[in-house]
C-alpha cells in the first residue's frame, strides 16, 4: 500500500552543511522527523557541492518517514558564481553590476536543464538571461 503524504517541505540549504539549526531543525521537527538523520543523508548526498545553495524538496509521510529530491542551485546563485559576484544590483534597471555572455548563459542553462520546463538550450539560456537582467547584469547581444 502506498504511503500517505502528510506534507512537502521546500528548503534551500548550503551543500554538505545541513545542521539542526534553523531553517532545517524547526521545519523538520514540527513533523516529527529525525533531524540528525536527515542532515547526515543530505550532507552525504551534497558533499561534492559544498558552497552551493541546494534547494531540496522533502516529502513527509504519515508514518514519519520521508524522501527528498535535490534540485539544481538557483539560477541567481549560478550566475553569481560564474561572474564572481557577491550579490546582484539593488536597482537592476539603473545600476549594472556586470555583463554576462551568451556562452556563460548557455553553460548555466546546461546545469539548470533538469529543473527548467524546456529541452532547448537556447530557450533555457533566455530563461537564465531574464534572471541575469533582474540581478542588474547586461546581457551580451541584447539592446
Amino acid at each position: 500500500m502506498a504511503k500517505k503524504i502528510k506534507t512537502v517541505i521546500k528548503l534551500q540549504i548550503p551543500g554538505g552543511s545541513a545542521n539542526p539549526a534553523p531553517p532545517v531543525g524547526p521545519a523538520l521537527g514540527q513533523h516529527g522527523l529525525n533531524i540528525a538523520e536527515f542532515c547526515q543523508k543530505f550532507n552525504d548526498a551534497t558533499s561534492d557541492k559544498r558552497g552551493d545553495i541546494i534547494p531540496v524538496e522533502i516529502t513527509v509521510y504519515d508514518n514519519r518517514s520521508y524522501d527528498f529530491i535535490l534540485k539544481t542551485p538557483p539560477a541567481s546563485e549560478l550566475i553569481k558564481k560564474a561572474l564572481g559576484l557577491k550579490k546582484g544590483s539593488g536597482k537592476s534597471l539603473k545600476e549594472k553590476v556586470g555583463k554576462i555572455t551568451q556562452k556563460q548563459l548557455e553553460e548555466i542553462a546546461q546545469i539548470k536543464m533538469p529543473d527548467l520546463n524546456t529541452k532547448d538550450v537556447k530557450m533555457a539560456a533566455r530563461i537564465i538571461a531574464g534572471t541575469a537582467k533582474q540581478m542588474g547584469l547586461d546581457v551580451e547581444g541584447e539592446k
